[in-house]
């Protein structure tokens, strides 16, 4: 299998928040889709959660948990048809969970985001046979 070259693009940025109990992937494929967005990431964010869902490495179960969490770390790709997205985030104590992002994870406060989309590209998703999972796809527009 053979590695990708890179792939230059100028970007556009698009921010947006998110209210109190909004599901966080749910609304970003909504965004995906409403902006018909193709090679899109998470440029920055900020916010707290009141409901987690991650999957956390090596593993097929999403863990949900509830509480008061402030957004430390958010990042990833979305295209078309799927997304990519990590988070990391702290309780009241200052205990760091972080992990695949899944539905099911709800703002509580607010989640300012600011998403990119390279204009020059498409990403996509297909079988890896070295990873055993859909990996990105980069192309040209």
């Amino acid at each position: 299998m053979s590695q990708s070259l890179p792939s230059y693009s100028n970007a556009r940025f698009i921010a947006i928040r998110l209210v109190p109990g909004e599901d966080v992937l749910l609304t970003l494929r909504r965004y995906v889709e409403q902006y018909n967005l193709q090679a899109a990431f998470i440029a920055g964010s900020v916010g707290s959660l009141t409901d987690v869902a991650l999957r956390f490495a090596g593993q097929e179960n999403t863990h949900h948990t509830r509480g008061k969490f402030e957004v430390v770390s958010f990042i990833g790709t979305l295209d078309a048809k799927g997304a990519h997205l990590h988070l990391a985030v702290s309780d009241e104590r200052g205990q760091m969970l972080g992990g695949h992002m899944m539905v099911g994870c709800t703002v509580r406060t607010t989640l300012e985001l600011v998403l990119g989309e390279l204009e020059k590209n498409t990403f996509t998703r297909e079988p890896c046979p070295l990873s055993g999972y859909e990996e990105l796809i980069i192309t040209s527009r």
